[in-house]
């Protein structure tokens, strides 16, 4: 059994995730902001499924945009199991519209949620595995991040430098016996709240000196996002829990760097194929290809 934190876990991809690794004989930790006023619904529908079925799911209170809170969550999770194996950083929020009429404040928003919230996460989890000399950091990230689509740009752009941060904390943390797995996503326009509630531009004005040339295009986006999928395809947004699960349950240093759940072809498969390789060769070529894994350590691996 691994003690495990997800980000985000009120709805959609978290969601799921919590459920199933929780279903999984895992020790879920559940969290999300104000889980006692706002999302107190969200919160006691997972403690709810938790006790029902005897399962090990608990619920926390966590800002991802503040670190003292991060710091807090993990520090009771140590408190409470002693120890922390997986962080899934699943946490995002999702922008729509013309990249022009966003304004600068909505663009930092954008990377303060999507890519240093997770970097907030870190700072609190990853000194607990480095003592431990293990753990699993497991990134949601988006095949958007090498296939861009249109009036996104808030969103990919932040989920892109995300995918970088993942890249360049793996070869950090490697040799402390931490291992890196970043599960990508394809489009999903069902079953989760990212459209929903994804945030509009601020700019109306802007927004409205592209209606003449884009509005048809952008009206007709989600129709066009859509159109990606096969006939009688379903978009089984369940199955990014349970590859999450599924990498979880693998054995230490047998995890891919890479997994993609996509119901689309939406492309970013072979473009991350040749980059995989070159991050080889670029790692190799300088010497720290050792880093290309996690190091095999004394410490007890509580999924072993």
């Amino acid at each position: 059994m691994s003690t495990i934190l997800i980000t985000g876990a009120g709805t959609g991809m978290g969601r799921l995730a919590a459920r199933t690794l929780a279903a999984g004989g895992h020790h879920v930790v559940a969290s999300m902001r104000d889980p006692d006023g706002r999302n107190q619904d969200k919160a006691a529908d997972l403690r709810d499924f938790g006790r029902a079925n005897g399962y090990h799911l608990d619920v926390v209170e966590l800002d991802i945009l503040s670190e003292e809170s991060a710091r807090a969550a993990v520090a009771e999770i140590v408190r409470s199991s002693g120890r922390l194996d997986v962080v899934v950083h699943n946490a995002a929020h999702l922008l729509y519209g013309i990249t022009e009429a966003f304004t600068p404040e909505q663009i930092l928003a954008a990377f303060d949620t999507n890519t240093v919230g997770p970097l907030r996460v870190n700072r609190a989890a990853l000194p607990v595995m480095r003592k431990q000399g293990s753990g699993l950091l497991l990134w949601v990230g988006s095949g958007t991040s090498f296939v861009v689509p249109p009036f996104l740009a808030p969103y990919t752009a932040a989920k892109a430098a995300m995918d970088s941060f993942a890249e360049s904390i793996s070869v950090e943390v490697a040799r402390f016996g931490i291992e890196t797995s970043i599960v990508m996503p394809g489009p999903f326009t069902q079953g989760t709240a990212h459209f929903p509630n994804a945030g509009m531009a601020d700019d109306h004005q802007v927004t409205a000196d592209y209606q003449e040339l884009y509005g048809e295009t952008i009206a007709r986006n989600q129709e066009a996002t859509e159109s990606l999928f096969a006939p009688g395809v379903v978009q089984n947004v369940q199955a990014v829990a349970d590859e999450i699960a599924r990498i979880v349950d693998l054995p230490h240093g047998r995890r891919p760097y890479r997994s993609t759940v996509d119901f689309s072809d939406f492309g970013d498969i072979p473009v991350a194929a040749v980059a995989e390789v070159q991050r080889v060769r670029l790692l190799t070529r300088m010497g720290i290809e050792d880093t290309l894994a996690p190091a095999q350590t004394t410490a007890r691996e509580s999924n072993s």
